[in-house]
Parts: structure tokens; C-alpha cells; sequence
């Protein structure tokens, strides 16, 4: 799949900014199924200075300053990019282990030392028997691990309601396991917490959905959203996403952004401004899929 992409996010200002500065996080990874052909980052007023790099986890960052006093910051994104299928092949061995062996090597073998961090608590996502709890019923003594993240999975969609007016990001994760009600960004949350409560290695991913209209309706522009789904990490293999908000593993229509230990390292735009007082924001997704030339087609019908 090919898809063209826009992020607008608007602040609305109840009196002028005299400085600002701010971390941008919109532009998506290039990955192995998942190839930037191109990307830019548009910021009214325009920057005095501007930087791209990647974070500690290699995610792209775009820092800019913006000294022109302003009362509103448009901040937009526009990348296109192409995804194929995700590298997963079920009827691998290693997909039999369970999930207590895996657990134990995460912690053990030297060579997994690096994804131990996302086995920790992160300022979002604190370890409690509580997510434990709420896990055992799904990850049985023995039980190998794919097989169990499938049934969690799906629980996290049966078992919790999606409501966009529960919650924001200062939500406590036990209001929300209590409650069982949020959105994409908690459900990613109880998911990474839970795993992390059993001594798995779990981390959070950000990224955008390609949502499709009913049979016979036009898409609407801008009716997209960011998303954020969970990952958990097999030796051997790596890292296997699963989106609790749908009950599907991610494919072609999840965009991949940015991933951390919570949303707290993947936030698509935070800073610090001098002045502005209150404040309003409008956040805009488009994702438009794009046809895919063939290479036929791209070579004028030669074979």
C-alpha cells in the first residue's frame, strides 16, 4: 500500500507567544516493510532555526524556535510512503515457546540486555500486581506466548468500552483498568503495562491508521487519526506488534511513527513558550491511499 500523509496540529493562544520552541514527532520511520519516499515539516510563523535528528530510541525529531510573536502555531506534516506485509512467519518453532521461557531469557541471556529497559517502569506505565492480575487469566503456566498475546488482544477489545470523553494523558492506568473504558493511547498503555507487570519486554507504538468509509461513501478529509498500538518482543525474532483498540495484528494500514515507553517519548509535539496564557488544539489526519504503479505499468508495458 502507498499513502499520503498529513498531520496539521493548530494551537490557538488567548495572547501572544514571544518565544517558543518545540520537539516535533510526525514524520514516520523508514523500517523494513515500510518505505519514506518523502517527508517535510511546514511551521507558521515560520522557524528562526530548526534542526532534524533521531532520539534515543531512532525516532525522527524535528526541534524548532519560533521568535515571531504569534497567538496561533500551525505545525503540519506531509510524508508519503509505502508499506508492504510485516516479516511474520507463525509456523516458526520459536512461536512455541512459552510465554515463562521467554520471560526468563529476556532476563538472563546478555544478548537481550538492550530491551530490558522496556521490562521497567516508564513515567506513564508503572508495573503493579493489579495488571498482573488481569493478565494471568490470559497467560496460563505454559502457555506459549503468541498464542496468549492473541487472546489478550482481543480481551482488551471485548473486555473495555472505547470512549474518547474518558480520558486525556494525565489518566491514571488504574482509572482506567478500574473503569475500562479510554481510548487507542490507554488501551496501548494497559496492554505494555500488563506485559511488563508478568516480566515481559513490551514497549509503545505511535503511528496512523488508514481508516475506509461505509460501502458507497465518499472519504472525508481529515477524518484520520493518530493511533498507538503495543509491541512485544520475541528472542530470536524481535519485536510483534498487536493492536488491542481493533483486535488485529498490524498490516498494511497501520504507519509506523514513532515507538517508546510510553506516550510520554512519542508525543508528536511538545515545548516550551514564553507567554500565550490559555490555549486550544485542533489536531488533522489524512491518510489517502495512493495507487502503486506497477513496474509494468512503470516501464510502459515491457515484460
Amino acid at each position: 500500500m502507498k499513502y499520503r500523509i498529513r498531520h496539521t496540529t493548530t494551537y490557538d493562544y488567548e495572547s501572544p507567544v514571544l518565544h517558543g520552541r518545540h520537539l516535533i514527532r510526525k514524520r514516520p520511520r523508514s523500517l523494513s516493510f515500510q518505505k519514506v519516499i518523502q517527508s517535510s515539516l511546514g511551521v507558521e510563523p515560520a522557524p528562526v532555526w530548526s534542526n532534524n535528528s533521531t532520539d534515543y530510541f531512532g525516532n525522527f525529531v524535528d526541534t524548532v524556535e519560533v521568535l515571531e510573536p504569534h497567538d496561533r502555531l500551525v505545525v503540519t506534516a506531509s510524508s508519503e510512503i509505502e508499506i508492504g506485509p510485516r516479516p511474520m512467519d507463525t509456523s516458526l518453532r520459536l512461536f512455541e515457546r512459552d510465554w515463562e521461557s521467554v520471560r526468563d531469557r529476556i532476563q538472563t541471556d546478555p544478548s537481550c540486555f538492550s530491551v530490558r529497559e522496556m521490562c521497567q517502569n516508564s513515567p506513564l506505565v508503572l508495573r503493579h500486581p493489579r495488571l498482573s492480575e488481569f493478565g494471568e487469566k490470559t497467560f496460563t503456566p505454559g502457555r506459549p506466548l503468541l498464542d496468549a498475546v492473541t487472546e489478550f488482544n482481543k480481551r482488551i477489545f471485548d473486555e473495555f468500552t472505547y470512549d474518547p470523553t474518558f480520558s486525556d494523558v494525565a489518566t491514571p492506568l488504574s482509572r482506567v483498568l478500574a473503569e475500562k473504558r479510554g481510548v487507542c493511547q490507554d488501551f496501548a498503555h494497559i496492554a505494555v503495562g500488563v506485559l511488563r507487570s508478568l516480566g515481559l519486554a513490551a514497549r509503545y507504538v505511535s503511528g496512523y491508521l488508514e481508516t475506509r468509509p461505509p460501502p458507497g461513501q465518499p472519504r472525508l478529509v481529515g477524518a484520520d487519526a493518530s493511533h498507538a498500538w503495543a509491541s512485544v518482543f520475541i528472542p530470536d525474532f524481535g519485536w510483534i506488534g498487536f493492536d488491542p483498540t481493533n483486535n488485529v495484528l498490524p498490516g498494511e494500514r497501520h504507519i509506523v511513527v514513532a515507538w517508546g515507553r510510553d506516550y510520554s517519548d512519542v508525543s508528536p509535539l511538545r515545548g516550551v513558550v514564553h507567554g500565550g496564557g490559555a490555549h486550544s488544539v485542533r489536531v488533522a489526519v489524512d491518510v489517502e491511499p495512493l495507487p502503486v504503479v506497477s513496474q509494468q505499468q512503470s516501464q510502459g508495458g515491457a515484460i
